[in-house]
């Protein structure tokens, strides 16, 4: 029977995304990962080279997904909550990925890091900031704040509903009422870029 290698790297990335979510790139275990997968931990270094250039991989995967899952043109750029919205949507039906990229910043996020695929990080978010840009020049979105910092606070608003689930319990009594939760996140983000 011929080993099925694409197979076999999409079982060791899968298993991956929930170690590394779980426990961080310097938590995880290569061998809880192996574990998971069901497949001998030797793949794991055969394919990926190490335990980082795994965690780099997973990354790469999950930043892919999400890019292709909500990405944002200029025309939509004008309604930055609803954009706001949809990627709230995105995360909070893959709650691994805020934890991935929570994980990334507090263990490699120093500026002397390099990140994973960070040229091509840099490129589709430069995309992004050149969509809210062109909404900024258009009047549809305040100008008072450049465009990177515009996104940077819509990601990190949403990211925040999603990492700081005490926070939300804290200051909303404990109630969980995720399209609530959205639709304040839209209406706030959509209110900060109305000019």
């Amino acid at each position: 029977m011929a080993w099925d290698t694409a197979r076999t790297q999409q079982l060791l990335l899968d298993a991956a995304v929930e170690e590394f979510a779980e426990f961080g790139p310097d938590g995880a275990r290569i061998a809880r990962v192996a574990t998971r997968a069901g497949v001998n931990k030797e793949r794991i270094y055969q394919y990926f080279g190490s335990k980082e250039q795994l965690f780099s991989a997973v990354l790469t995967c999950e930043l892919a997904k999400l890019a292709e899952a909500v990405p944002l043109v200029v025309e939509e750029a004008a309604d930055f909550g609803d954009y706001a919205g949809r990627v709230f949507d995105y995360h909070s039906a893959h709650p691994h990925f805020s934890r991935l990229l929570a994980w990334e910043g507090l263990q490699r996020g120093k500026a002397t890091d390099e990140l994973a695929a960070e040229a091509e990080r840099a490129a589709h978010l430069g995309e992004k900031v050149a969509a809210v840009a062109a909404a900024q020049r258009g009047g549809g979105i305040i100008d008072e704040v450049d465009a990177g910092r515009m996104m940077f606070a819509m990601i990190s608003m949403v990211n925040s509903w999603i990492t700081l689930p005490q926070m939300a319990r804290l200051l909303l009594g404990g109630s969980a009422d995720p399209a609530a939760d959205r639709e304040a996140l839209a209406t706030l983000v959509r209110r900060m870029a109305r000019p």
